[in-house]
């Protein structure tokens, strides 16, 4: 069984999360995808000028694994500005820091607010105090890997892709 994903702390959402070159249209352009956790690592390291240490523990993550995370980052957008690419930012690991989420047992509804104004009323959508804190959780990148079923890879017990059907 694989290690579950450690969850990187991000401080705030980008000021954009698409750039792309001037006057090319956006269906002539290949996009390199940089995800939250890489947009952080750059945030911290060159705007903020963070040594990889800090940077990393402000992340929650190993310095070692922030490096890695800096170097890709890097890569992703110097690719981008060589080749002309657009730069979108989605996806990763990661919650943000200074947001509590909430969520109505009654209608279902989830809401956020910013981290240390107090517990809210009561549900914006139906006003009902029957509402718990929830741990934040971003949505899951979309993917256009089909899901495999346990026991379905190649060679599972000799099996291949048919599953366990003989010749």
């Amino acid at each position: 069984m694989p290690r579950p994903p450690k969850w990187r702390r991000i401080s705030s959402w980008p000021g954009a999360l698409f750039f792309k070159p001037r006057a090319v249209p956006l269906s002539r352009l290949a996009i390199n995808v940089i995800t939250m956790d890489e947009y952080e690592a750059l945030r911290l390291a060159d705007v903020e000028g963070l040594d990889q240490a800090r940077a990393a523990e402000m992340m929650g993550v190993s310095r070692a694994t922030f490096g890695r995370i800096l170097e890709c980052a890097h890569r992703k957008v110097a690719e981008a500005l060589v080749m002309g690419k657009a730069i979108q930012i989605e996806g990763g690991n990661y919650r943000i820091d200074g947001i509590a989420v909430f969520s109505c047992v009654d209608c279902g509804r989830t809401w956020s607010v910013p981290s240390g104004g107090g517990r809210p009323s009561g549900c914006p959508n139906c006003g009902s105090k029957n509402f718990s804190r929830t741990p934040y959780q971003p949505v899951p990148p979309v993917t256009g890997a089909p899901r495999v079923r346990p026991g379905m890879g190649p060679g599972r017990r000799r099996r291949g892709w048919r599953g366990g059907r003989r010749p």
